[in-house]
């Protein structure tokens, strides 16, 4: 099996995970920051909910006229103008005066760049390494989500209970500078994958990948359960208020240690067997919350639920085997979009049940109610993923537009 030795041993590969590292350290504290200002200022599970989850929801409408352009743009460039994007909406959010519809302009106006460009850094990590080290390396790549969620949710805790939420999105500017000098310093100047105008291509090989009996189902299972989970994710604020920074960081330290153990020890065909369990394991835990555990066993059930995010790592591996070179960007950006815009329906409709019945309590049975129908939607994929099994037939490459 590879080593995280061997993968580190590629100095491009170094240079992403860095970069990587330093632009999530931006998001998690950013994000952080803006839910904390969202529900002190309105008070609104649902509009908290939103904040931290519902950008996606922009980046959905400009996946289908933009998405090529992960294949169409130099992959360092699109890196970079990522890094720039998340710089200056970081900076703006620490403007004294606005209000919420402003913050949310703000928001939107760096998802339709992510929107464009979701797909760059997977599609570049496949070019980086050996394809028998994908797995390895995008888990280790998760290793950066993972870690800069613990790190960044549980010192921007700590901060945010002596100083304002501006100093964390300053923080976050900061960080998104490092991860643009990075990428600039550290990668190859690649050639785009692909020629083609921009809109007719996104369009076109959106609906391929959406029409496939094999890749619809992979996409469906990476998007829905998932998307519904975190619905009760973005319910921690008013579940734990000034705890729900610890929440945050117990599912973190869970997502990591589901992406090592499943990325470094477990063979390719156990994987594939794992993708059923784990997606059950990621929301049985929160059956339990209608009975408000207090915040260490919520933590706990936190962290065992996010263990089944690993199943994105053989999805992902099949999504490679079944996609050709020149519309890989695409399929991982359309993958990528799919599932923050899942992400973000969830947390509506989570934020939603919430606010409809308000407290405590309800706001449990809110999360219990997501996860019911995350396990509903599991077992109606199952028989829809068999067809990705076994030998992987890339599909054919779209003729250049």
């Amino acid at each position: 099996m590879t080593t995280y030795r061997e993968i580190f041993g590629i100095r491009e590969f170094r240079a992403l995970f860095v970069a990587r590292l330093f632009a999530m350290a931006g998001v998690v504290l950013s994000s952080l920051a803006l839910g904390t200002v969202m529900y002190h200022e309105t008070e609104s599970p649902f509009l908290t909910a939103i904040s931290l989850f519902g950008g996606p929801l922009v980046q959905l409408v400009t996946a289908r006229y933009l998405l090529a352009s992960s294949d169409l743009l130099r992959p360092r460039t699109a890196m970079i103008v990522m890094a720039s994007v998340s710089t200056s909406t970081a900076a703006l959010q620490t403007l004294p005066g606005l209000s919420w519809w402003m913050r949310f302009l703000i928001l939107a106006g760096g998802y339709v760049v992510m929107g464009a460009t979701s797909g760059t850094v997977i599609a570049l990590l496949a070019d980086i390494v050996p394809k028998e080290a994908f797995v390895l390396a995008r888990a280790t790549m998760n290793i950066t989500v993972g870690g800069m969620q613990i790190i960044g949710n549980g010192v921007g805790a700590v901060l945010l209970a002596v100083v304002s939420p501006s100093w964390l999105f300053t923080i976050a500017a900061l960080v998104g500078t490092a991860s643009g000098l990075m990428s600039r310093l550290g990668l190859d100047d690649r050639p785009a994958r692909a020629v083609g105008k921009v809109v007719e291509r996104s369009r076109r090989v959106n609906g391929e990948l959406l029409s496939s009996p094999v890749t619809r189902p992979l996409f469906l299972m990476m998007w829905v359960p998932n998307g519904l989970v975190v619905g009760c994710e973005a319910l921690f604020i008013p579940y734990a208020r000034e705890h729900a920074g610890y929440l945050l960081a117990a599912g973190a330290v869970g997502m990591l240690a589901g992406d090592i153990a499943v990325g470094r020890f477990v063979p390719e065909a156990l994987r594939d067997r794992l993708v059923m369990p784990l997606r059950v394991l990621l929301a049985v835990p929160f059956l339990a919350f209608p009975f408000t555990p207090p915040v260490p066993l919520a933590a706990a059930l936190v962290g065992l639920s996010a263990f089944g995010f690993s199943a994105s790592l053989p999805l992902q591996e099949r999504l490679v085997g079944h996609t050709s070179e020149d519309v890989r960007g695409q399929a991982f950006g359309l993958s990528g979009t799919g599932l923050m815009v899942g992400q973000a329906l969830g947390a509506m409709a989570a934020g939603g049940l919430a606010q409809l019945f308000g407290g405590t309590r309800p706001v449990g049975w809110a999360m219990a109610t997501m996860a019911v129908l995350s396990l509903l939607v599991t077992a109606s994929l199952r028989s829809g993923l068999r067809r990705s099994a076994g030998r992987r037939r890339p599909s054919p490459a779209p003729a250049p537009s």
